[in-house]
């Protein structure tokens, strides 16, 4: 079932264009993850979704009485208003019910007969619908979500205005999955959320029976979470029916394929200009109309050819100017027995590390525990992007319960390691790990197979075609210089001039064989 769809969308920012013609329709149980270069207009699509812009022109059908959940700007509060109730705001039409039920048990000892008999009923079918809307379930369900979000209960009891950034967005995040919308659009949701965190989410979002749609930078969370990618490329929308991993598989795969076909377009292009020019020269030679009017065909013919355009796989580069340093000795930066505090807090205690030259290490954990840290030199860097981390790191420094514990390989040989150390593994880890040997093998049909084959055998023949086109002209040239230098001998003349037609018709045979073969 579509929940909602995009239909030929487009938008401008005054003459600018930011997408056009945007196809793609949202369906019950799928997540997409929506990418794309920084600017396309994801986050823009998202907004003209939940009807927070305009857009010039196209469809946009939501399913009557599809709900839509949107993380992205932190809604304003009253200054009084506590973290817990502004998570409890997901509750409303359950609090409304609950408050009609204790306002029921207040009368019934006020109530007697007909009206006790009345609000018994009454009461009846609201906890009826209480219990249908998962009222009794309450404190369960915001639990398993604040935990996993690593919302504490001091962060419960603090004023929402004054938390920081990030724990904001984790409040409203836990908002809005509460709420559990038909459709769950997310913008970076992975922003401000620590590892562990993160493995929380995509265990929740895999088991999500609604929609969801993401906008991530973090190729492992797509990789875990999505099962579909639409990717915003040159102001198009190009969809991928699988997850990250099969999206960078399936667009190489689609790139070969359209570059074959412009190569082939190209030189079936060159091959007809080509016989243009022949057919010309033979009409002037021959003073054929009829050669004339062939190459006036085939011109039309290849002015009504749809030109594809050249395929780009990737048209953006990064540069960096980087400065000539003196090298380092074998030994970069050694810590021995470092702590820090802020007032009261522990951060770190007794830290000791070794870095040396060429290491890339990369420093880890939760937020807030003191992972910020600057070096210029010998890499070493703080992120919670997981596919940089593989790709960069060659050493994970994990810091956890006031300690810094060293790891001599990449993000996946650290995964394998904390798994040998835990037993029972924090739910959703496993799915952080990389298949980076992924092989995504795609089908052919009997059909595409003989497709092949006939085009084979057609580029076959066509090649013996041009030269056998070759070698009769080269004979035809050969007969022609034969008549200017023997113009005199009757005989010999009558005698080139026939085997000189019966080349020509041959040609001619040969040039409609090439034409069909080149044409279609």
């Amino acid at each position: 079932m579509i929940e909602l769809g995009i239909n030929n969308v487009s938008k401008y920012y005054g003459a600018t264009k930011i997408f056009e013609n945007i196809t793609f329709d949202i369906k019950t149980g799928e997540r997409i993850g929506l990418i794309g270069h920084n600017g396309c207009g994801k986050t823009t699509i998202l907004k003209i979704m939940m009807d927070l812009e305009d857009y010039k022109e196209g469809d946009i059908h939501l399913r009557k009485g599809a709900k839509i959940g949107y993380l992205n700007q932190i809604p304003v509060y009253d200054e009084k208003i506590k973290t817990i109730e502004v998570i409890r705001a997901a509750f409303e039409q359950i609090s409304i019910i609950k408050n009609q039920m204790n306002q029921l048990e207040i009368q019934f000892e006020k109530l007697k007969g007909t009206e006790l008999e009345k609000a018994i009923h009454q009461y009846g079918n609201l906890s009826e619908q209480y219990e249908l809307d998962g009222g009794y379930d309450l404190e369960t369900r915001i639990n398993k979500i604040t935990e996993g979000l690593q919302i504490t209960d001091n962060l419960k009891e603090m004023a929402f205005n004054n938390l920081s950034g990030g724990e904001k967005t984790r409040v409203v995040l836990a908002k809005i999955l509460l709420e559990e919308p038909d459709i769950l659009l997310l913008d970076e949701p992975t922003n401000h959320l620590d590892l562990e965190t993160i493995g929380w989410l995509e265990g929740f979002l895999k088991e999500y029976k609604g929609s969801v749609l993401i906008i991530s930078h973090d190729r492992y969370f797509l990789d875990s979470v999505v099962n579909k990618v639409v990717e915003l490329e040159y102001s198009r929308a190009n969809i991928y029916n699988g997850n990250y991993s099969y999206f960078v598989v399936e667009k190489e795969r689609r790139f070969l394929i359209d570059y074959k076909n412009y190569q082939n377009q190209q030189k079936k292009i060159e091959q007809m200009e080509n016989q243009i020019k022949r057919y010309r020269i033979w009409g002037e030679m021959r003073d054929s109309d009829k050669m004339f009017k062939r190459a006036k065909e085939l011109e039309k013919r290849l002015e009504k050819m749809e030109v594809l355009g050249r395929p780009v796989l990737d048209s953006k580069k990064v540069r960096f100017n980087q400065d000539i340093v003196n090298r380092t000795g074998k030994f970069v930066l050694e810590v021995e027995d470092i702590s820090k505090s802020f007032e009261e807090k522990t951060l770190l205690k007794n830290i000791n590390l070794n870095i040396f030259y060429q290491d890339s290490a990369c420093i880890i954990g939760k937020n807030g525990s003191g992972t910020l840290a600057e070096y210029e030199g010998t890499l070493l860097f703080v992120s919670h992007d997981r596919y940089f981390i593989n790709k960069v790191a060659d050493k994970i420094m994990e810091i956890e319960d006031y300690e810094i514990n060293t790891y001599d390989g990449d993000y996946n040989y650290y995964l394998e390691e904390i798994k040998k150390k835990k037993d029972n593994s924090i739910s959703g880890i496993n799915s952080l790990i990389f298949k980076s040997n992924k092989v995504v093998q795609i089908k052919k049909s009997d059909d595409s197979i003989r497709s092949k084959n006939a085009d084979a055998l057609r580029i076959k023949r066509l090649a013996l075609i041009e030269e056998n086109i070759e070698k009769m002209e080269i004979k035809q040239k050969e007969l022609e210089n034969e008549m200017n230098m023997h113009n005199s001998d009757i005989k010999y003349l009558e005698d080139i001039f026939l085997e000189k037609q019966t080349i020509e018709k041959e040609l001619e045979a040969i040039y409609e064989e090439w034409e069909e073969l080149i044409y279609f």
